[in-house]
């Protein structure tokens, strides 16, 4: 089955080699020598071959991850693994990427999203009655709980990537259009995952997917920045999916998806964020924390990533009500100028 999954080319060889033994000191006539255990193959390949058979490994052939082989150089080699377990192992590859990606992902969420929480996101939006008790410790809980399942399915795509199997590449001679190319994929990234997210996130709110995925999600009807990543473990890796589908079917830049990556985990954590201030000409372009809030109040609108194009075309557009002195601010102004009220149309939905 698995194989289905995983090309055998993955795993050349095979899936987990045993770390060779590292060399032994011994003591000769009072001499040190160095004992080593070396596997010989039983005929030497030409030297004039070993180029050739460097780069047939897929995982040679892509230049490893940059984070991975960063890992590798700095940390894991000398420090972390035994001294005989090849760096391009897949069993090897496979762990690193999995506390690479978890520590990367609670980094960006705990980083982030403390400083928009302290920087940016209104206090005052805690008043708000439909603002839970001890909200900001469950958003936490809740994302910490469902970061390291979202990263299992992740970090075999990331594997994917490492093995050589998408369109990634190191080198700007390498983009089909040069420098071009590569502002041309961050718009075509975008788009493309703007796109993705929106129909992935509207599935999502189907009655047959609603209740059981994505509806812990919406718990969160007043967010902070610490509910960007609390999530339902297949609700946050589907969501992520456009993500890591883009570099297979067309050529990226790593640097720029590395780049892209972060920015992506930072914009969710913006949407969240409470500040509905956008430039008045692209009040309706942007899909901001505004639009956002109103999708968590109000459930069927709103469902983009950046843009407001496919909530458009889909027919799920709503101008922010906090544009047109309806939203959180307004009913916590009324309140403390009228006295309690009731929230103006939001919708707790469960079906």
């Amino acid at each position: 089955m698995w194989d289905l999954v995983f090309p055998l080319q993955l795993f050349p060889g095979s899936l987990c080699s045993t770390p060779s033994p590292a060399p032994l000191l011994v003591e000769q006539d009072g001499l040190r020598l160095m004992h080593l255990h070396v596997s010989l193959p039983s005929e030497e390949l030409p030297r004039e071959q070993d180029a050739s058979v460097k780069h047939s490994d897929p995982a040679r052939a892509a230049t490893m991850d940059l984070v991975l082989e960063a890992a590798d150089r700095h940390l894991l080699t000398p420090y972390v693994y035994p001294a005989g377990w090849p760096e391009e192992e897949p069993c090897r590859q496979l762990l690193s990427l999995f506390v690479i990606t978890n520590l990367g992902a609670l980094t960006l969420y705990l980083l982030f999203g403390t400083l928009s929480y302290y920087f940016i996101f209104d206090h005052e939006l805690q008043k708000h009655p439909m603002f839970l008790e001890n909200q900001v410790r469950r958003e936490i809980a809740y994302a910490l709980r469902s970061l390291p399942w979202i990263s299992v399915p992740t970090v075999a795509l990331f594997f994917a990537e490492v093995r050589g199997y998408s369109k990634l590449y190191d080198n700007i001679e390498d983009s089909p259009y040069g420098w071009s190319g590569v502002f041309l994929s961050m718009l075509s990234f975008l788009f493309f995952t703007d796109m993705g997210i929106y129909w992935i996130h509207r599935g999502l709110h189907h009655k047959l997917f609603y209740k059981r995925f994505h509806k812990p999600h919406h718990l969160w009807k007043i967010a902070t920045p610490f509910a960007s990543h609390a999530f339902h473990p297949v609700d946050g890796f589907m969501q992520s999916l456009p993500y890591h589908v883009y570099p297979f079917l067309f050529p990226l830049h790593k640097i720029t998806y590395l780049g892209l990556y972060i920015f992506v985990n930072v914009w969710t954590i913006s949407i969240h964020d409470g500040d509905y201030r956008v430039p008045r000409l692209l009040r309706h372009v942007i899909n901001g924390s505004a639009h956002h809030t109103d999708h968590h109040l109000y459930f069927d609108y709103n469902y983009g990533q950046y843009f407001t194009l496919w909530d458009k075309i889909g027919g799920s557009y709503k101008s922010p009500t906090s544009f047109e002195g309806k939203g959180p601010h307004d009913y916590l102004r009324r309140l403390r100028e009228k006295g309690p009220e009731q929230p103006n149309g939001a919708v707790d939905k469960t079906d």
